[in-house]
């Protein structure tokens, strides 16, 4: 998905997340939204936090850099950000990592921005390839709550976020993940459920 089409997809949320009122077609997606939101560990207000703090990220970042907000990427989860990418240098990954600490509700900033100038659009596709065949796996796989799973891929390392049902849930994910050719390494910042 484009930096653009990214950016009116979380204002659309943000407004339907809000209570804000928008035309036919997003009020018939806030529902389908709201139903994920509903069944996910969080809820509908944790959902709702979360999707206002990515609003204000990308606005931040936006205003500071189209550069910036093209290359990078944000998982929230209950306040915690998980940045990832491809900065273009060293200042811009801190210039991000600054920025999203202006957001408010942000409780935790984890960086896993890398600064890689040389990765081209041959990566950024095995990446996506990447995340959509574990999210494929995560979906159809009925001992695994997916919903409650943030998944985003760089350079083939796969960032996992979010809220597991038990450790065996957590083990079968990473046991997916590691099952995708090109997946290079995990990183997991699940938690998981006590």
């Amino acid at each position: 998905m484009s930096g653009l089409a990214r950016l009116w997809a979380v204002v659309g949320l943000a407004v339907v997340a809000v209570g804000g009122t928008a035309c036919v077609p997003l009020v018939i997606g806030a529902g389908g939204t709201a139903a994920v939101a509903a069944h996910e560990k969080r809820g509908i207000r944790g959902f709702a936090s979360d999707t206002a703090i990515t609003a204000q990220i990308n606005e931040l970042w936006l205003q500071h850099s189209i550069d910036l907000y093209q290359r990078l990427s944000t998982r929230v989860n209950e306040g915690r950000v998980l940045l990832t990418g491809r900065a273009a240098d060293a200042q811009q990954r801190l210039d991000a990592v600054r920025l999203v600490w202006q957001a408010t509700g942000v409780k935790e900033v984890i960086n896993e921005i890398q600064v890689d100038n040389d990765s081209g659009i041959v990566d950024s596709a095995k990446d996506t390839w990447i995340n959509t065949q574990l999210r494929t796996r995560l979906t159809f796989d009925g001992a695994v709550a997916g919903r409650n799973y943030n998944i985003d891929t760089v350079n083939g390392v796969v960032y996992l976020m979010g809220w597991a049902e038990s450790q065996a849930e957590l083990d079968r994910v990473i046991g997916h993940a590691r099952a995708i050719p090109n997946v290079q390494r995990i990183v997991s910042y699940v938690q998981v459920q006590q």
